[in-house]
């Protein structure tokens, strides 16, 4: 009862900021019209509502004939979370611009109109090359070494893709991208560390997303792991069931062999220690029994406690989750929450590899970040 009194207490206090914020947003939006042309008012601020809360409005269930509209808000609500803060950064520079020249009186009439058109073109400039970033994937090699045996084997050929968010945005077309160029590294192992899907499993069965995700060939298999946004959507059984239906087993706390003697671990997601009934186990639980002289493949969706995997024995830690915040500035704060928000690190033994994401939440916008598959050529020289 009181975890929930605090998640209510959270959502609401989440609301009220989000609701100052978006005032001050859509206050600037019209002054900015109001000056181009007389606006009715009511008719502004109901179409700026409906906007500003549209992702939330179309996660309301609706009866089947007007699903489509809450499709749409989602839709409109996920490309205005990035028109938002843009928005948020560059409209208090503007403000403060004007302000400075009105000090010096030199601030010129028509400065709202100028400023206005800045602001969106700037905000258009972002938004188009942000798009190309988010559906242009990128190929990222980790060479690594592990000094290891595998009888017959001199190196294992995997291929990487976390955080794809299929679902209502991310579709077959990022997904035939995704296949295309996953196939084509010819793999030994494909592993998808989280977040294949986007909350709401709905559009993954409508779209038959299945379909095309079973075409991922890899000589020792396909692997993944739930990620939070499975857990958030709550029909992680049914996603499960599915994924197992296409070949393709969900690791969940387990540990299987491929290749004679690699072992291939997956955790469940953090959020399942809030989220489900089980928990999650610790990583030498499920690393328990063991034999440390094999090399041993983790994921882990979120990059935590490094340390603890290292210590563990593992060779290879995959992790997603971050996006490396997707768009700029907010790079800055995954950098800061984090050990290794994207990219490559040596933690003791172990090497990381935290991928920023194939797919994208919300608006498919990046800045400062890249829709990428990683390729990881892993050596052993035992």
């Amino acid at each position: 009862m009181k975890g929930r009194s605090r998640m209510v207490l959270g959502f609401a206090f989440f609301l009220i900021v989000y609701a100052v914020i978006n005032f001050y947003i859509g206050w600037q939006g019209w002054l900015f019209l109001n000056e181009l042309a007389p606006f009715n008012p009511v008719g502004y601020w109901l179409i700026f509502a409906i906007v500003v809360f549209a992702y939330l409005l179309g996660r309301i269930p609706l009866p089947g004939p007007v699903r489509p509209v809450a499709r749409l808000l989602k839709v409109i609500g996920s490309y205005y979370f990035a028109v938002m803060e843009f928005a948020l950064l560059l409209i208090p520079i503007a403000d403060l611009v004007g302000w400075v020249l009105q000090l010096a009186h030199a601030k010129p009439s028509n400065y709202v109109q100028v400023a206005g058109w800045i602001v969106i073109g700037m905000i258009t400039l972002v938004m188009v090359w942000g798009s190309r970033n988010a559906w242009s994937p990128v190929l990222r090699r980790y060479p690594v070494s592990v000094n290891k045996r595998v009888e017959g084997m001199d190196k294992l050929r995997i291929v990487v893709a976390s955080d794809i968010h299929l679902g209502n945005i991310v579709g077959k077309r990022h997904l035939r991208r995704l296949i295309s160029r996953m196939n084509a590294l010819e793999p030994d192992l494909i592993l998808l560390p989280g977040d294949v899907i986007d909350d709401s499993i709905e559009p993954f069965i409508r779209n038959k997303l299945s379909d095309l995700l079973r075409l991922l060939k890899a000589k020792y298999g396909v692997y993944a792991i739930l990620g939070n946004h499975e857990y958030y959507g709550g029909h992680v059984e049914d996603y499960v069931g599915r994924m197992r239906d296409i070949g393709i087993p969900v690791l969940r706390d387990e540990r299987l062999e491929v290749a004679g003697s690699v072992v291939v671990a997956g955790r469940k997601d953090k959020t399942a220690e809030s989220m489900d009934p089980d928990g999650r186990i610790s990583v030498d639980a499920l690393l328990e029994g063991v034999d440390r002289s094999r090399p041993i493949i983790m994921m882990d969706h979120q990059p935590y406690n490094f340390s603890k995997a290292a210590d563990a024995g593992v060779d290879l830690l995959l992790c997603g989750h971050t996006h490396r915040g997707q768009f700029a500035p907010n790079h800055w704060l995954t950098k800061r929450m984090f050990e290794l928000d994207w990219g490559y690190m040596r933690k003791g033994d172990m090497h990381v590899a935290v991928s920023s994401g194939f797919g994208s939440w919300g608006p498919p916008v990046r800045i400062a970040s890249r829709s990428e598959i990683l390729l990881i050529d892993m050596k052993f020289e035992g």
